[in-house]
């Protein structure tokens, strides 16, 4: 038998919430308002685009395609972006289309961090960026966005300026910042993008703008990209999702989008591990972009109606959650409510040793039937009693199956 083990980077980093939770959902078959995907089908004219892609268009469209970023999709995404940041990007240097925007984050810290550099993560946090930080050598640096007490809305958490700017030093190479932030919502104001921007420019310090939720934002709060503020486009890589931005995430396309030099990095690390995605699929979203730009501004674009449509979605989420008592955390944008369940008096302990957050989880799918996700598990170790008293709803589903999760979890109030 082979003695060999794991890299000692990824020891200890096989542990994962979806995995876990995930095969919970489907083994109880409870209703799933746990994982961040929709129910219902992505639009009919991107699916007609993909049938005609593989079907009725050039036959190259079945092979493979420019490595970085299939032509007419990133010129796609050059007017796209380049209307909203105010910019002229130049689709063949500045753009890569990666497996979804994981690839995106990935190639980011791997083509960007080099062993020993310091990277600050803003709290809570998408998972993988500790893993991903830790495959490349570098060092995360954990700061928290803190809730005011009694908090309602994601305006509520707080990222502190003074705490904030003793994370940076001379070591500091990157900051991640989700924006809108999963799972809590959050939608960063100017004057808080604004605080960042001066100190990534102060200390010389790369950003990572992860705004896969950039088009769900909800009544009362603007989406600032980081990138359009002045000295920034030049240290900012801005990533994206297809699968978030047209409710299609079994399609996995994501980009980045930055100044040439650091998209150097991305490539390298791209060109040697995937070299280049699904050419259809590229096409497909092309098409859906351009139809999109088109449409900007009317009733019927889909980067607007969708945010209106979950925005519906949330008040009735939250409204329900109130009245039962999982007063929830109001979100001004992306499709999650984190829910305070506290007050909840059921023995839930199972015996281990994790957070209350993923006892509660689990006893939630198998005793009630609704899946949900343990917050804990986007917090740093030190910060973990932040996020355990909530869970994390997904509202991005059908009605149906809105109702019928609301419906059970009102069973918690009987």
């Amino acid at each position: 038998m082979s003695s060999y083990g794991p890299a000692k980077r990824i020891v200890g980093l096989d542990k994962n919430v979806w995995v876990e939770f995930s095969a919970l959902a489907a083994e109880t078959k409870a209703v799933n308002l746990g994982q961040g995907f929709p129910d219902f089908a992505t639009p009919g004219y991107m699916i007609e685009a993909l049938k005609e892609a593989t079907t009725h268009a050039n036959p190259l469209m079945n092979q493979y395609t420019r490595a970085f970023g299939h032509t007419r999709l990133v010129n796609a995404l050059a007017a796209l972006y380049g209307k909203f940041q105010n910019r002229t990007i130049e689709p063949t240097k500045e753009i890569l289309v990666t497996i979804g925007a994981y690839g995106s984050l990935f190639n980011s810290i791997m083509g960007l961090v080099n062993p020993g550099d310091e990277v600050i993560i803003i709290e809570p946090f998408f998972d993988c960026y500790k893993p991903m930080v830790l495959l490349a050598g570098g060092v995360p640096k954990y700061i928290p966005l803190k809730p005011r007490e009694n908090a309602e809305s994601t305006k509520d958490w707080i990222l502190d300026p003074i705490e904030f700017a003793a994370m940076f030093n001379d070591k500091t190479k990157m900051i991640i910042v989700n924006n809108p932030n999963n799972p809590l919502g959050k939608v960063f104001t100017k004057d808080e993008l604004t605080m960042i921007a001066e100190l990534c420019k102060k200390h010389n310090v790369i950003c990572i703008s992860d705004e896969v939720y950039e088009w769900m934002i909800y009544t009362g709060n603007k989406h600032e990209r980081i990138a359009s503020y002045p000295g920034m486009w030049e240290r900012t890589i801005t990533i994206g999702s297809a699968g978030k931005t047209f409710s299609a995430t079994g399609w996995k396309l994501g980009w980045g989008i930055g100044p040439e030099n650091l998209m150097k990095g991305l490539r390298v690390v791209h060109q040697h591990s995937v070299y280049c995605c699904p050419t259809p699929l590229q096409e497909a979203v092309a098409v859906g972009l351009e139809t999109e730009l088109a449409r900007f501004g009317q009733p019927d674009c889909y980067l607007t109606s969708l945010a209106e449509e979950l925005e519906e979605k949330r008040n009735k989420v939250c409204k329900v959650l109130h009245e039962i008592g999982l007063e929830p955390i109001v979100p001004d944008g992306g499709y999650f409510i984190l829910a305070d369940v506290s007050k909840i008096n059921v023995d839930f302990d199972d015996g281990t040793s994790d957070t209350r957050d993923y006892k509660f989880v689990r006893w939630l799918t198998k005793n009630v039937g609704v899946a949900t996700i343990p917050p804990s598990a986007f917090f740093s170790d030190d910060h973990k009693y932040i996020g355990e008293k909530y869970i994390r709803i997904c509202i991005i589903k059908e009605e149906s199956t809105l109702e019928k999760g609301l419906e059970l979890l009102k069973t918690l109030n009987k």
